[in-house]
């Protein structure tokens, strides 16, 4: 799982035992070479799908770790792209790798940003949110696009019911619960707490029209249903 250059386990149980910021600090420089880097399968697949929305003016990438969404960002927007997220650590390695975007250090449940964009992306980052926090998120993010805005990420299908990922994914939830139990500050990382139909109500609540593609370039589960959904959340063009 992980390459010669990705952290040892010793630095894994450190950053495990941190808060978020500082974890994410810890494991910012070898963060890229780890499989919690978002796959350059679901980059490309989301660039291919967004492809038809482009060109747009401003792009913002939400929680945007070392910048990988920028590849997504770049080729749709021909004015400015945006990284925002609250580890210092990731947002340097960010701006070393792509030093032509503007970044912003800032908490993802209070973005400082006013009708500024006209699409925002964000990758992998909601299981860092507990559910009770994930409305502040998106009505951030309604707040930072203009009107006719569109926010767009992917969001995985739950592993079928028999299949050793169910168990996997189960398994890590509830050993974090126990740390966070156990442990202060707590690490929020959890596979199962962003459901599809949660997640396009807090949308809505947040005042998006909400709608999902297929990805289809993911491929497919056995009954038929795609392994990966993009959310399609476009703010109204006149929100008055």
């Amino acid at each position: 799982m992980f390459s010669a250059q990705g952290p040892s386990l010793r630095e894994l149980c450190v950053q495990a035992l941190s808060s978020v910021q500082r974890g994410y600090d810890l494991l910012a420089p070898k963060f890229d070479h780890t499989p919690f880097r978002t796959p350059q399968s679901i980059l490309d697949a989301t660039a291919q799908a967004l492809s038809e929305f482009g060109p747009v003016s401003q792009g913002l990438d939400v929680c945007c770790g070392t910048g990988a969404g920028m590849q997504v960002l770049r080729p749709l927007c021909q004015g400015r792209i945006t990284g925002v997220d609250f580890s210092a650590g990731m947002l340097a390695q960010a701006r070393n790798a792509h030093p032509d975007a503007t970044w912003v250090r800032a908490d993802a449940r209070a973005l400082p940003f006013a009708d500024g964009f006209d699409l925002a992306v964000t990758f992998g980052a909601l299981g860092h949110f507990l559910p009770a926090e994930r409305p502040a998120v998106f009505e951030g993010v309604y707040r930072a696009l203009r009107p006719g805005g569109l926010f767009a990420f992917p969001i995985g299908a739950p592993p079928p019911p028999t299949s050793v990922a169910l168990w996997v994914t189960l398994g890590f939830d509830l050993a974090m619960r126990v740390r966070n139990a156990l442990w202060r500050p707590p690490f929020v990382m959890y596979y199962r707490t962003s459901p599809l139909p949660a997640v396009l109500d807090d949308l809505t609540a947040a005042g998006f029209t909400a709608t999902t593609v297929d990805l289809t370039a993911l491929g497919r589960r056995r009954d038929g249903s795609p392994r990966c959904r993009l959310i399609l959340a476009r703010k109204p063009a006149d929100p008055h």
